[in-house]
C-alpha cells in the first residue's frame, strides 16, 4: 500500500448555506466515511482545519503575514490514507462526503514520498 493526502479544499462560506439538521448530517457521515476507512485500515490521520489562519511567506525584505480569511477558497481539512495506487485512491476520495454537502468541494490527490531515493533517508512517521 502507498500512502497519499487528500487536501480538502472548497470555498471558505461554503457551509454556511447549510441547515443545522444538513450540517449534522454532514457531520455524521463524515463520521461513517472515516470509519469505514478505519476498518478497512486504509486510514492514517483525518482532521478538519480551522477556516482562519496566516499564509507565512518569506521575502528578500522580510516576513509577509497574509490572513487566509481573505482568500475565497481555502483548505478545510485533509485525509492521509493508504491505497494501492493512484485510481484506489481517486475511488476512495470520490466517497468523500464533502461532495454531496458541499458543491464547492474539491479534493487534490497526491502521493507521499516515504524515502529519500539519493540517501535512503526515511521520514519519520507515527504508524
Amino acid at each position: 500500500m502507498k500512502e497519499f493526502m487528500f487536501y480538502i479544499r472548497n470555498k471558505k462560506d461554503a457551509k454556511q448555506s447549510l441547515t443545522a439538521t444538513q450540517h449534522l448530517a454532514f457531520i455524521k457521515q463524515c463520521e461513517a466515511y472515516i470509519a469505514k476507512l478505519k476498518g478497512e485500515n486504509k486510514l492514517i490521520a483525518a482532521q478538519p482545519i480551522v477556516r482562519e489562519g496566516i499564509h507565512l511567506q518569506k521575502s528578500e525584505s522580510g516576513w509577509i503575514e497574509k490572513d487566509i480569511v481573505l482568500d475565497i477558497e481555502t483548505q478545510v481539512g485533509y485525509y492521509h490514507i493508504l491505497a494501492k495506487d493512484m485510481e484506489d485512491a481517486i475511488k476512495i476520495a470520490k466517497e468523500n462526503p464533502e461532495f454531496e454537502f458541499v458543491p464547492s468541494a474539491t479534493i487534490e490527490i497526491r502521493p507521499i514520498k516515504t524515502k529519500e531515493t539519493e540517501t535512503g533517508f526515511v521520514y519519520p512517521t507515527k504508524q
